[in-house]
This record gives structure tokens, C-alpha cells and sequence, in this order.
């Protein structure tokens, strides 16, 4: 039986390279998020572009009618700068209202309020119906304060960004994120929307300018969008890390070889 070191040098050297790559290449498996089974098993995304409130959402109502005076007991009083949960209005600051785990509010003089569930354009209706016993022509100024969307994966500033937009669509979502890096696909963008506790998704194109019509382009509180990585930032990952063990290894190993053979 031969032995390795009689192998030609060459051809000890060239098995120590094969080893050296295959020791540095990672696999898609390792690297990229939410790849373990295929969308088409799950519930495509509801289109829906009116803001619809949920548990956690924190809203201004601002109520206001031809008397100002008997609208003030139905706006939340103004708060100095040290105390939490403003928003502004002009130089005002004012209170919001937090969604409670059972969708309510507590709405001055009109109590408990549910509007979790509501689109803005069925509580805006829900709260001028009940102003009505109070106000002539009450004035319904709705706005959600904490639009929360959460962008990962190849991007230049990852992470969970709250805006004080209300209808933001992905491209301008990517825009806080410092945009793509040069390792994201652009042709594989997924986003992962909440619906009454059922995850569902979208995939987006980029590269297409058919993007723009997507009925998902708009996105939609509390949104989460994954931007995979290519093959070169794959290829990379394990690479990087891993290279200097392995370079030092195989300079020994070729040393070795090289005075064993000699």
C-alpha cells in the first residue's frame, strides 16, 4: 500500500487545497432566515391600504367642532416635556392612547371605547356617532403614532425603526435602512405581515419595476422585511472566518510534506 507521502508533491498539495475550500464553504442552509419550507404553504397577504388598529397601537385623537370650548373635555389635556407618550401637534404636545390586549381605549366622557379591529375610517365613524349626543358636527382627527416596521438581513443598518409616517411603502422602508448592501438579493426581498395572529407573506422583485404595482407595496403596521443573502456573501460568510486557522494549517501541512517527500 503506498503511502500519501509518496504521492507525487503535487498531488498532496492539491488534496490539501480541496480540503482548505471545502473547510471554507458555507451553505444557504446556514445562513439565510426563513428558507426551511416553501411560501406557497402559507396564506398569501391581505391587501388593505386603511390602517386597521390592534393591541399595542398608540394612537392621537383629537376632537374638534365649531364651539372649541365644548370640544376641549373630549381631547386629552397637554403634558409637559418630561413625561412620556407625545406626540406633537404644531407646538402642542399631546397624549395618546394606548390599545389595550382587549382592543379599548379610555376615551374622555365617553368611557371605554373599542376600536381594536376598526379600520381608521370605521372608528373615526364609531367616535363622530357618539360625539354627536355631545358636539354639532364633531371633527375626528385620528393618527397612529407608533407605525413600527422591522427590516433584517443584508442591509446597511438592520433593525426595528418606529415612524411617525402612516403609509410608508418598501422602498421608502429599505430607504431607513441605509437601502440593500451590494450583498442582498435584490430579486428575493420577503416580507412576513401579523394578521389577527396568522403569519403571512409576500416575495418582491426589485429588479422589476413591477414592484411598484405589487398589491403589497404598502406596507402595514408592525410589517417585517428580510433581505436574503447572495451567493458571494454566503460563499464569504465561513470564509471569513475561518480562513487564517486554515491557511496556517495548510502552510504547516505543505511544509511538512514538502521535507517528509524530500
Amino acid at each position: 500500500m503506498k503511502s500519501i507521502f509518496n504521492q507525487p508533491k503535487t498531488s498532496i498539495i492539491t488534496s490539501l487545497l480541496f480540503v482548505f475550500l471545502f473547510a471554507s464553504c458555507a451553505t444557504t442552509q446556514e445562513i439565510t432566515y426563513f428558507q426551511d419550507e416553501t411560501l406557497a404553504d402559507y396564506q398569501p397577504i391581505d391587501f388593505d391600504t386603511d390602517i386597521v388598529y390592534k393591541t399595542n397601537d398608540k394612537i392621537s385623537i383629537i376632537v374638534s367642532s365649531i364651539d372649541p370650548e365644548a370640544a376641549r373635555p373630549f381631547n386629552l389635556p397637554t403634558i409637559s416635556e418630561g413625561q412620556s407618550a407625545i406626540v406633537t401637534q404644531g407646538s402642542t404636545k399631546m397624549q395618546t392612547y394606548l390599545v389595550d390586549k382587549f382592543g379599548n381605549i379610555e376615551f374622555p366622557v365617553l368611557g371605554q371605547l373599542k376600536i381594536g379591529g376598526l379600520s381608521r375610517t370605521e372608528a373615526t365613524e364609531l367616535l363622530k356617532t357618539r360625539l354627536k349626543e355631545y358636539l354639532k358636527d364633531p371633527i375626528v382627527n385620528i393618527r397612529l403614532i407608533n407605525f413600527t416596521v422591522t427590516i433584517l438581513g443584508e442591509v446597511r443598518n438592520p433593525g426595528t425603526f418606529v415612524l411617525e409616517d402612516e403609509k410608508i411603502s418598501l422602498s421608502e422602508a429599505l430607504g431607513y435602512a441605509g437601502d440593500l448592501t451590494i450583498h442582498g438579493r435584490r430579486d428575493n426581498v420577503l416580507l412576513i405581515r401579523d394578521n389577527n395572529g396568522k403569519k403571512q407573506y409576500a416575495q418582491f422583485d426589485l429588479t422589476s419595476i413591477a414592484v411598484l404595482n405589487n398589491q403589497s407595496y404598502y406596507l402595514a403596521q408592525d410589517d417585517v422585511i428580510y433581505i436574503s443573502p447572495n451567493k458571494a456573501r454566503v460563499r464569504s460568510s465561513t470564509y471569513n472566518q475561518n480562513t487564517a486557522v486554515v491557511i496556517s494549517a495548510l502552510a504547516v501541512l505543505v511544509s511538512l510534506t514538502a521535507i517528509i517527500v524530500n
